[in-house]
């Protein structure tokens, strides 16, 4: 029988408020540390995690598992993600767990006969599926950074899962409308998920539990080994899957050293490839610096203009030269130059839109999606910025019977044709096709922002190729515009990204008399349910801003989500 309970007695610690009128640092203002993420359960798990003297990464760890059970859209142990990572002595590192192609792949594996790309065969069912990193990525960092035991990161997931978690109005909403794809996608129907779903109802992960109490007892054995590898496999072998127990148990996530550039004062510090979101968020704001947008005006249509134009120039750039570096050459000291970048605008035109079509890669010199962000400042300093997928809503809608967790769909990141856009309307080019062991390219923008060495911001968000241009534009709204990260986060967005050649925005972003404007120096400005499948907002932010008084501010993107900021 389902049960009910309020969200609201689940909800200890404060979460941002709501009003509708952004008053400066409206946020949740906390003395010490701060968690920011897609739902508030989750993040007070990990301000409890904190309390009991875990660190940022501790607190990390609890927090994507808790999000496992509570945000099923996109918390996960069957996807992957990144992280970035600045120590209090501002030392800062990064964590590549993203998913790989299994062994099995290969460049045409979504093509029919005559060469055209098969619908739906990389975004729905097993065959979608890349090898998941997310297990492998929280080990790694709980065994490099963490302080407290790995079981007591666990446990509190395990509990959601075998106890219960009540639904939010949207989680209701998204459930329903999964239960088609449910039952057309699973070999085994996921009897626990079938139903009508209201607000309030009580909803038990009894197989995930399980999967968990593995993972708390065997850490990384327990999903690459053993049963749930077990199940993932036979999953793969009742669906015409093609991922193995080699591919689990061969998969290993990476440090890499983050990207980093300047923006008027400011260091931004970035995911590397095979994220594309470091190099292009640095890119575009390098792009805008040399123009008065504060002086413009937030979303003006001069200021909408040159963030347009920055785009079409950064994305043509990410379709043709970014990809996995252990494949391809990467120039990216060469794509976020100073020097390469001034070439790049230097055809901007301040009063004209330049057709997309008109816009090529750079001459070089010798993503209802659905991801998830959390951001996390410690009482010690230490900060981490966490972005983690499943790709799609609820990944390829298989549920791993026996295990009872969403498998991923991010084969479909990969290029299936160049020049064919995937089901985000980027495209891909061929430094982005399907080989074997391969990371498919990604847009996650997990960011840290510093000045003179001290921290500044915390920030990131889902949204596909839309996570690279919302995260631009808190940067910015914080930077230029002077905004507090809860006001940042709340303000309208807009959207551009090469193809298709056009400007997006959320409902009220532009003013009509700035989008007649707009049209006139030719750009095509839509609604942006034209772009994807009647989704109304560009990414869901959650930040954290470091106040002058040395206090931390919370900006959670409870507009657009059920994202909540916790603190003490």
């Amino acid at each position: 029988m389902i049960k009910r309970f309020s969200l609201l007695s689940l909800v200890i610690i404060g979460v941002a408020c709501q009003s509708e009128q952004p008053k400066r640092y409206q946020g949740l203002v906390a003395d010490s540390a701060m968690v920011v993420c897609a739902h508030p359960v989750a993040s007070r798990i990990g301000i409890d995690i904190m309390r009991k003297g875990g660190n940022a990464v501790d607190a990390a760890v609890a927090v994507q598992l808790a999000l496992t059970v509570a945000f099923p859209e996109a918390g996960n142990i069957g996807g992957g993600g990144f992280m970035v990572l600045r120590e209090p002595n501002g030392k800062t590192a990064a964590l590549d767990f993203r998913e790989k192609a299994p062994m099995r792949a290969y460049r045409d594996m979504y093509l029919d006969s005559a060469g055209n790309v098969i619908d739906k065969l990389s975004t729905k069912g097993a065959l979608a599926c890349g090898v998941p990193g997310s297990v492998d990525g929280m080990v790694e960092m709980h065994a490099t950074y963490g302080k407290l035991p790995w079981k007591d990161l666990v446990q509190p997931a395990i509990d959601l899962a075998l106890k219960g978690i009540a639904l939010t109005r949207r989680e209701a909403e998204n459930l329903n409308h999964a239960q088609k794809n449910l039952i057309k996608y699973n070999s085994v129907a996921p009897e626990f998920l079938m139903g009508e779903w209201k607000e309030g109802d009580t909803l038990k992960w009894t197989d995930l539990g399980h999967t968990l109490e593995r993972i708390r007892d065997e850490g990384r054995k327990g999903f690459y080994e053993g049963k749930t590898a077990d199940d993932i496999v036979a999953e793969m072998k009742r669906s015409h899957g093609i991922l193995t127990h080699d591919d689990l148990k061969n998969y290993h996530s990476q440090w890499v050293e983050p990207i980093s550039g300047n923006y008027k004062g400011y260091t931004i510090i970035s995911m590397p490839p095979p994220s594309s979101g470091g190099i292009t968020l640095l890119q575009l704001l390098k792009s805008i610096e040399p123009y008065p947008v504060a002086d413009w005006g937030h979303n003006s249509a001069k200021t909408i203009h040159v963030y347009t134009e920055a785009e079409r120039r950064s994305f043509a750039d990410r379709a043709v030269h970014l990809g996995d570096p252990r494949f391809h050459e990467i120039p990216t000291g060469t794509l976020i130059s100073d020097r390469y970048i001034t070439e790049r605008m230097s055809t901007f035109d301040p009063d004209k839109a330049t057709p997309s079509m008109q816009v090529r890669e750079g001459s070089l010199t010798p993503e209802h999606p659905e991801t998830t962000h959390i951001s996390i400042v410690d009482k010690d300093g230490m900060a981490v910025s966490v972005t983690t997928t499943l790709n799609d809503w609820f990944g390829n809608y298989v549920v791993v019977a026996g295990s009872g967790f969403f498998l991923n769909n991010e084969m479909d990141d990969f290029s299936m044709k160049p020049g064919v856009p995937n089901s985000y309307g980027v495209t891909g080019g061929l430094k982005n096709e399907i080989q074997p062991g391969k990371t498919m390219l990604s847009s996650m923008t997990p960011t840290i922002v510093t000045k003179n060495d001290s921290l500044v911001m915390v920030v990131g968000s889902p949204g596909g190729p839309r996570i690279i241009t919302a995260v631009f534009q808190v940067v910015v709204n914080v930077v230029d515009f002077k905004l507090g990260m809860q006001e940042a986060v709340d303000a309208k967005r807009v959207h551009s990204q090469w193809l298709p050649d056009a400007i997006f925005q959320e409902a009220g972003a532009i003013h009509p008399r700035d989008s007649a404007r707009l049209s006139t120096m030719g750009h095509s400005v839509k609604k942006l349910d034209d772009l994807d499948r009647g989704l109304s907002f560009i990414g869901r932010v959650d930040g954290i801003l470091v106040l002058p008084n040395r206090k931390l501010e919370g900006g959670a993107d409870h507009k657009r989500g059920d994202d909540s900021a916790a603190g003490y």
